[in-house]
């Protein structure tokens, strides 16, 4: 927390060391090295002891070094020392611990200094090579004990010129230096550093440099201009050395590899050093001198003369224009003309070496060339050449066969560079269109007579044999093709010469290898024991260290977060409460801060930095169980076990949380297991990381910072975090940094740009080979057999050479243990050759990838802002990063060299990543959409959207051939690109620029290959899922795109019509089109737009009963919409298609849920034939009804079964079952008893309910979605009560199963629509009949006050369970003159003869103000007039006669008539409005759109049909699908009309469904009004064309009007004289 710099790097130092530990002790392990036999004991003792001494030697330099008086001022020092600084620390740090052996001690005689200094650099040299073969284990013993800096060290000490001596140290001194370097790339590296001790004019000193960048593609491709430019000028000025020029052919071609960024800058350098360095002998004086030297013996052995320099520069410029590099090819002609090659090629004094030079240089420049020579090709030269070297084939032909006096070079010559140039010229593509072979074809049959004489010479060797062959192969080709006639004997000999190759090369190999089987072991016991167990030994240790590195790596990886996890909180470290907690809030800010003053000094430390912040940030996978511990055990001691103070229990449950779930836990949420990553960034962002980053971004000129930076910034904003969006927009915006970071990003794009232009090569002799192979496929079979190497055969040649090349290392191990021991592991050899042009992506381009995906993610969930302001930022200098990036593409797939067919030799395994992801950004930029950038992309001058075109319609070869993930991955990222381009565009520009280069067919037939390619898939490996894109979803993606594009363009739209083709591929567009949902939707600003989208697969799911249930029970709102509904039925929905997914793995579920309808229909009938068996016979008697059917019913019974059983086979089901079911019941009742058969039936109809049950819990997925969801789901209880009703029917009573019978009601909605007509208006019911009970309440409170006597009734009494039937008559008494009624109405009244408490069975029935009610009630309500018909007839003599019939009358008329009737009414009137609601409804289904509501009257007479519309414009289930697709989909892959649509869900906000509106009906509108607008255009244009006519008319009357005025003057002046002149004018 302090503010002293310094310390705060120290702490911070301190804690990574603190925090690294094991990762130090691994690195400790890798750099031991073992010494195993005595030899290497005795190598160690004596290096030391010479390295010692030598060092000693060193020191004491001044002491022993003769000098004369004048360089005691140390003036030569100076220069020697120039630039390189001492590496004293280094030597320190390396040299060996002293072995207390004795101290060297330095001689007193100078002289004898001289001799051990050359002594010991003769050993260490020759411990460093041994016969030409460098051995590694010394290389790197010499390296790990510093011996390279005690010899750079010897180098820098000043010494005289003329002192021999000290010159013959220096010598031995760089040649230890150049063995040590030698075939050693890190030992080339070390030595790198202290390159400019060596950059002196000394030759000694280009020897070393040329060893030191020997081979080292690296290196090379790093290498300043300084350098280069200071070897010419060394040439220049101290000489024409050939030490020089071979420096600079070391660097332009590396590991078998153009360096074309070398060979640019070499090119460029020779040039302009001009004539002191180009010496070519082409004008009239300087040919003969060469002649001369050619002729001269002595200057022919000269290894540093002018023929020699001479020599070696051709050398050097073919070496410059080799690989196909267009600038120094073009330079080239011009240096050294076709005529004055032929001219020294072709003379007869010229010697072999120089026309090797000239004939390799005439071959990279003029033949083997990306642009096609025309001279060469037209002019007669190469056949000049051609004919020269026929003479000196038959020269090599004709040599003795005495090989003492062999000519090497010539031979040489003739089978190497006369070969090739052959080969490059009938192979090159351009030579196909040249006539001048058809004029020259005798040449050419000699040149195939020499080749094939010489082929069957003796003396060449195998590498020299196949460019023979390989020649007279191209010739023969040639010949075919051309249609040269050859003579009959040639051409058989030439085929079984092809035939008998093949199978030779394939023998020779296997005899090779069986030879080294055979040998191997023998020599290995002549060898004796132990180099092999000195190889096993070193093996050993590679598996300890690699062991060793496999246990730590989850230990390192545990130690790297805890210290993550302390500096995100340190404030845990200390306890509550105390300073140092509370003065911790404010470190992470200091960290950040600090970080941006480190850049510059201590860059290492500014990289572990940005590198744990990037930590912070990355979710990492649990680790393994030894990390799980250790980083259990830390945290434990850094935040809990030191300090108990206040440190809850709870807390280190997050720890080892956050331990498994690897996200960083936060000590604040200590609660909260871990916080989100979002929090996480946005945290970092507020303490200043974004500033961090582009501060980074700006400043640093370290590579590596610039890409952690970059790499931080990428992960701040991971997930589109929208607030580190702003963030940075702030920053860049307002604190006005925008014009540095973005000049920063625009030069790293145009350097990655050059990097790619100066390092692409194209093989375009692959062209050459596939045109031949077209050719071919039309020649006779054996000659195809014999010519063409097939794929197959290729690859087993290539595993076959991987073999051999392992063998061979193995062996060769064996025969001399020295060999490279470092590659013990040597089954990397041959993987290494393949791949090392893998790995070199140069860094300047590889960062490209980086720096895109930090583009994208600025812009990610559609930033217009940002969007905005990569294209334009308002500064004085604008850089237009979309316009940039686009350039980029157009560069990497090498429009730059106009080969649009030809992605395919530019995309490859290492740069389709880097592809992938500029198409990525590119697409972020525009969706949204950013009509602006959009814009900006499809109207840019290059060819970048030629080539996304290209990219989707060409065959990406040989790329596809074996990663054909990684091209569809490409067409995928393509298509959506193009897809981004038209988003949301209501014009048709873009799609017209993007159909300008498209050929409609090529796009239909790549959706449908891609479709087929599919299919293979899925037949091919079922269980392996790619986790990359498959076929299928990149052919649906273009189809989309072909859809869009098909509004556009009448023929595309015709072919994508399934049926359109009568071919193959149907299928294809079928299948894609019935996955393929458009929907139209509303944005904020009314617009209307079109959204075409794949289906999801998991809507596959949605069953047939959920759509029809949704299409028919969607309920309108007040709007009459029913929009409002079908949303919140979504997400059942969703949920609905989740769960039938689920079911379809478990078959038999699913098998019982596809027939729910089925066993519901089952269960029905089943419950109806039990209850009428059960009112048939019920009560039944034990012995069964066997016996009281006669024989003759029984046998109609059999046969009625018989018949029953036929007629399931013929009828359908439903028809055949009942009868069946009825028969063979009534035949079991008969045979075996009701009761057992009921029991039967019962048990029968509970396991099919349960079925049912199962069916209907598969189809709902009831249980998914929680008890709650359970004990809501009416249709799930009413069937839960259907089984128990079972149960109780089966095990209880038969009478239960009556209940069943209530199915009926649940099955039909007409009995449902009755039974609603009642309950719906059951408030209304239910307090009318309140109403009525109140009445009754007060009609029985009067008649218990003033009828108490009236309400008197006749009773039958049960008497002995046997009723006596009374007389009929009823006795007249005064009180109870009314008859009494029993239950049944008719029924005669039954008086209980023993009953004598009553008067003939009356009883007074309101005594009781309660007996009373419910008389009233009961009676009352049930008689047709009212309670009067059952209370005592009064006379009209008594007092109350009035009042009684008063209290009659009113209950009749109030209660009865209009209480009752108003409840009937009710009833009556609902069942109307619930059919007329029915009937509306079907008519709203039949004639209005469910999504918009529109009528069917609305599309009469319109373009669009009404069953259009509502199946293709606005159908309810694609809109359901786009909301599932949101859903699903990943919100950082939104499109700009998804994203919309995803925000509005989340507001719950359905303004984005049209309503009564539809874009067939508005542009039909539209239309008719943009024919009027388009009239009324063209009318003003005519106007105006008409208005410009007439003013260029009257502009020239005026003129001549002018004129004539002046004409008119000029004659006023010269007098009266001439009066008639005017009249001659010429009429206008």
């Amino acid at each position: 927390m302090h503010d002293y710099p310094p310390l705060l790097s120290g702490a911070l130092q301190l804690l990574f060391k603190h925090f690294s530990q094991r990762a130090e002790v691994l690195q400790a392990f890798k750099q031991v090295q073992l010494l195993v036999s005595n030899q290497d004991v005795d190598n160690y003792k004596q290096i030391k002891a010479d390295l010692d001494q030598l060092r000693l030697t060193v020191e004491k330099s001044e002491l022993w070094v003769e000098k004369s008086s004048s360089y005691e001022n140390g003036e030569m020092g100076e220069s020697q020392v120039k630039g390189g600084e001492e590496p004293i620390e280094e030597s320190s740090i390396l040299s060996p611990v002293q072995d207390g052996t004795r101290k060297p001690q330095i001689d007193s005689n100078k002289s004898n200094n001289y001799r051990i200094v050359k002594e010991i650099l003769i050993r260490l040299s020759k411990l460093c090579v041994q016969n030409k073969k460098c051995r590694n284990q010394h290389q790197r013993l010499l390296k790990n004990m510093g011996a390279h800096s005690v010899v750079l060290d010897l180098l820098k000490i000043p010494y005289e010129k003329n002192d021999e001596k000290m010159n013959e140290v220096m010598n031995l001194a760089h040649t230890f230096l150049q063995n040590f370097c030698r075939g050693n790339p890190q030992n080339q590296v070390l030595l790198h550093k202290h390159l400019n001790l060596f950059l002196t004019p000394g030759l000694l000193e280009a020897e070393t440099m040329r060893h030191i960048f020997m081979n080292n593609y690296h290196l090379c491709n790093e290498i300043s201009e300084r350098v280069v430019q200071h070897f010419v000028h060394c040439i220049e000025t101290h000489g024409r050395h050939v030490e020089y020029l071979r420096f600079l052919q070391t660097i332009v071609k590396a590991d078998g590899k153009y360096v074309k960024k070398c060979q640019d800058m070499v090119m460029t350098e020779l040039i302009n050093g001009g004539e002191d360095v180009l010496i070519f002998y082409n004008d009239r004086a300087s040919f003969p001198i060469l002649l001369h030297m050619m002729c001269s013996e002595r200057d022919r052995g000269d290894e540093s003369g002018p023929l020699a320099y001479h020599i070696t520069l051709v050398e050097l410029l073919a070496a410059c224009t080799e690989g196909k590099n267009v600038y120094t090819e073009i330079k080239c002609n011009s240096l050294l003309p076709l005529d004055d090659i032929v001219r020294v090629v072709t003379h007869d004094d010229c010697i072999p070496e120089v026309k090797i030079a000239y004939v390799n240089f005439v071959n990279h420049c003029y033949v083997d060339t990306e642009v096609e020579m025309k001279e060469i090709y037209t002019s007669n030269h190469i056949w000049k050449l051609f004919e020269n070297f026929l003479v000196d084939m038959a020269r090599v032909c004709n040599t003795t066969t005495d090989r003492k006096h062999a000519d090497t070079f010539l031979e040489k010559c003739v089978t190497e560079s006369i070969m090739n140039i052959v080969s490059g010229f009938f192979n090159s593509p351009f030579s196909d269109n040249s006539t001048s072979l058809q004029t020259h074809q005798p040449v050419f049959i000699q040149l195939l007579q020499s080749a094939f004489r010489i082929y069957n010479c003796t003396w060449p060797n195998p590498a020299q044999k196949s460019s023979v062959e390989s020649c007279i192969r191209t010739l023969a080709e040639v010949a075919k093709n051309r249609g040269i006639a050859i003579p009959v004997d040639l051409d058989s000999q030439v085929n079984t010469l092809f035939l008998k190759s093949h199978s030779n090369m394939v023998q020779r190999a296997a005899m090779g290898w069986r030879l080294s089987a055979r040998s191997g072991p023998r020599f290995k016991e002549a060898l004796g024991g132990p180099a092999w167990d000195y190889r096993n030994i070193i093996e050993k240790l590679q598996d300890v260290v690699a062991s060793l590195e496999q246990q730590f790596s989850p230990m390192m990886q545990a130690e790297f977060s805890v210290l993550v996890d302390v500096l995100y909180s340190p404030e845990l470290l200390f306890p509550e409460g105390s300073d140092a907690r509370i003065r911790c809030g404010a470190f992470m800010s200091k960290l950040i801060n600090h970080t941006k003053k480190l850049m510059e000094k201590e860059e290492k430390l500014c990289i572990k930095i940005l590198q744990t912040l990037r930590e912070m940030l990355e979710k990492k996978d649990s680790f393994v169980e030894e990390g799980n511990t250790l980083r259990k055990i830390l945290l434990n001691r850094y935040f809990k076990g030191d300090y108990g103070v206040g440190m809850n229990g709870h807390l280190s449950g997050t720890y080892c949380k956050s331990a498994q779930g690897g996200g960083s836990f936060s000590g604040q949420d200590s609660d909260k297991m871990g916080i989100s990553m979002s929090d996480i960034q946005c945290l970092l962002d507020k303490e200043g990381a974004s500033e961090l980053v582009i501060d980074v971004i700006v400043n640093t000129k370290n590579d590596r910072i610039f890409s952690e930076g970059i790499l931080l910034g990428i992960a701040l904003l991971e997930g589109g975090n929208t607030q580190t969006q702003y963030s940075f927009y702030q920053q860049l915006h307002e604190q006005k940094k925008s014009e540095k970071f973005f000049k920063v990003l625009y030069d790293r794009m145009k350097a990655a740009q050059k990097e790619i232009r100066s390092t692409v090569t194209v093989n375009t002799i692959d062209l050459g080979n596939k045109k031949r192979d077209d050719d071919n496929e039309l020649m006779t079979a054996v000659r195809d057999s014999s010519l063409l190497l097939k794929e197959g055969m290729k690859g087993q040649l290539t595993e076959a050479s991987s073999a051999t090349s392992k063998a061979y290392c193995a062996y060769r191990r064996e025969m001399d243990p020295e060999i490279d021991i470092m590659c013990a592991g040597s089954e990397a050899g041959h993987a290494e050759e393949k791949s090392a042009e893998e790995v070199t992506m140069s860094p300047a381009i590889a960062i490209m990838q980086p720096i895109l995906r930090f583009l994208q993610l600025l812009c990610e969930n559609h930033n217009r802002e940002l969007q905005n302001f990569l294209r334009n930022q308002n500064n004085k200098t604008n850089y237009n990063l979309v316009c940039e990036t686009l350039q980029f593409l157009d560069c990497i797939c090498g429009s730059t060299t106009g080969g649009l067919g030809l992605l395919g030799l530019y995309i490859n395994e290492k740069n389709v990543v880097l592809v992938n992801q500029t198409l990525e950004s590119l697409t972020e930029y525009c969706q949204g959409p950013c009509h602006e950038n959009q814009t900006c992309i499809a109207t840019h001058e290059s060819n970048g959207i030629d080539i996304i075109i290209a990219l989707i319609l060409n065959d990406i070869n040989p790329l596809g051939k074996y990663r054909m993930d990684l091209v569809l991955q490409l067409k995928n990222n393509a298509s959506k690109l193009l897809l981004a381009i038209m988003e949301s565009r209501h014009d048709s520009e873009n799609a017209e620029r993007i159909l300008f280069n498209m050929r409609p067919r090529e796009l239909v037939d790549v959706m449908k290959n891609a479709y087929n390619q599919g299919l293979e898939c899925d037949h091919g490996d079922d269980e392996g899922g790619d986790d990359g894109v498959s076929p299928k979803d990149v052919g649906h993606n273009i189809y989309i795109l072909a859809h869009q594009l098909a509004r556009h363009n009448k023929l595309l739209q015709q072919m994508l019509k399934p049926g359109s083709d009568p071919d193959d591929g149907d299928e294809a567009l079928k299948y894609y089109a019935n996955h393929t949902a458009q929907i139209e939707i509303v944005r904020h600003d009314r617009t209307m737009e079109q959204i075409v989208f794949p289906v999801p697969n998991i809507c596959e799911y949605l069953t047939r009963e959920s759509k029809f249930r949704v299409f028919n029970t969607t309920e309108r709102d007040e709007q009459g919409s029913k929009v409002n509904d079908f949303f919140q039925q979504t997400e059942d929905l969703y949920n609905e298609m989740k769960w039938q997914k689920k079911i379809r793995n478990n078959p038999a579920l699913f098998w019982f849920s596809r027939h729910i309808s089925l066993w519901g229909s089952i269960s029905f009938n089943l419950a109806v034939f039990i209850n009428l068996a059960v009112a048939l016979f019920y009560p039944f008697g034990d012995d069964g009804d066997e016996g009281t059917l006669s024989p003759l019913f029984s046998v109609l019974l059999w046969i009625a079964v018989a018949i029953c059983t036929s007629m399931l086979f013929f009828f359908s089901k439903p028809v055949g079952i009942r009868p069946f079911l009825v028969s063979i019941m009534l035949r079991s009742i008969y045979t075996i008893g009701l009761g057992p058969t009921l029991i039967l039936l019962g048990a029968a109809n509970l396991c099919n309910k349960i079925v049912f049950l199962v069916s209907f819990v598969g189809n709902r997925g009831t249980f998914t979605r929680g008890y709650r969801a359970v004990i809501l789901d009416m249709a799930f209880l009413y069937h839960v009560a259907y089984v128990l009703v079972c149960m109780l029917g089966l095990f209880v009573h038969e009478f239960f199963y009556s209940f069943l019978l209530f199915d009926l009601v649940y099955r039909e909605e007409t009995l449902l629509n009755v039974i609603k007509s009642v309950t719906r208006n059951g408030r209304s019911i239910i307090l009318t009949a309140v109403l009525a009970l109140i009445l009754v309440y007060l009609f029985s409170i009067i008649g218990f006050l003033f009828l108490k006597d009236d309400f008197t009734m006749e009773v039958d009494r049960l008497k002995n369970r046997t009723p006596i039937t009374g007389s009929n008559e009823v006795p007249t008494m005064t009180l109870t003159s009314m008859m009494g009624t029993c239950k049944n109405d008719n029924c005669s009244p039954t008086i209980p003869a023993s009953n004598t408490e009553y008067e003939d069975g009356i009883e007074r029935t309101c005594d009781t103000l309660l007996m009373c009610i419910v008389t009233v009630l009961n009676q009352g309500l049930r008689n047709g007039g009212g309670v009067g018909d059952v209370l005592r007839r009064p006379s009209k003599d008594e007092p109350l006669f009035a009042a009684r019939v008063v209290y009659d009358l009113l209950f009749y008329f109030i209660v009865i008539i209009i209480v009752l009737n108003l409840i009937f009414g009710v009833i009556i009137d609902t069942f109307a409005d619930l059919r007329s609601e029915k009937q509306k409804k079907e008519e709203i289904l039949k004639t209005t759109c469910f999504i918009c509501g529109l009528e069917r009257d609305k599309f009469d007479n319109k373009t669009v049909s009404f069953e259009e519309h509502i199946k293709s414009e606005h159908n309810m289930w694609h809109y359901l699908y786009f909301l599932v697709l949101v859903k699903v989909k990943d919100p950082t892959e939104y499109t700009g009309p998804e994203s919309y649509v995803a925000q509005m869900i989340v507001e719950k906000n359905l303004d984005w469904f049209p309503r009564m509106r539809a874009m067939s009906l508005v542009s039909n509108e539209g239309d008719s009004e943009q024919n009027e607008i388009r009239n009324l255009q063209e009318k003003l244009e005519s106007t105006m064309s008409l208005v410009k006519q007439l003013s260029a008319q009257l502009a020239e009357l005026k003129e001549q009007m002018t004129e004539q005025r002046k004409n008119k003057q000029r004659l006023g002046f010269l007098g009266s004289n001439t009066p008639h002149v005017n009249h001659h004018m010429p009429p206008h």
